[in-house]
């Protein structure tokens, strides 16, 4: 059975299913995870208590992703073009993990300002 993680970011609420990968398994592991979102372009990222390197780490991700940046050890949500990007791609500032994909439509997550409080946890 697949893990589901629930996001709130302000008043955004929304789940994502994780991958079945190391990654994404120190993640789950790490949860609760409550953080200030940045913002770049159409994605939310901040940094989590977890430390990983690259693994099969994308320069490109879909519409929905969630990830991990081993540069920076942040969580990474992309629902639409960062400033990286050339065309309808999704392009992170350089290779992520990618975690697992959210449920439902990602682009709710444009509501989201620089600043707001986020909190990863269980879903149930």
């Amino acid at each position: 059975m697949q893990k589901r993680l629930r996001i709130q970011a302000g008043e955004i609420t929304a789940v994502a299913l994780l991958n079945d990968t190391p990654t994404s398994a120190a993640i789950w592991q790490a949860l609760p995870i409550q953080a200030r979102a940045d913002t770049w372009g159409d994605e939310i990222y901040f940094s989590i208590p977890v430390h990983r390197s690259a693994e099969n780490a994308k320069s490109t991700v879909a519409l929905g992703d969630i990830a991990y940046w081993p540069p920076g050890d942040a969580f990474c949500i992309f629902f639409g073009p960062t400033p990286m990007s050339s065309g309808d791609e999704i392009r992170p500032a350089s290779p992520v993990n990618v975690v697992g994909h959210l449920e439902g439509d990602p682009k709710v997550f444009r509501k989201v300002a620089s600043g707001t409080r986020i909190v990863l946890e269980a879903a149930e």
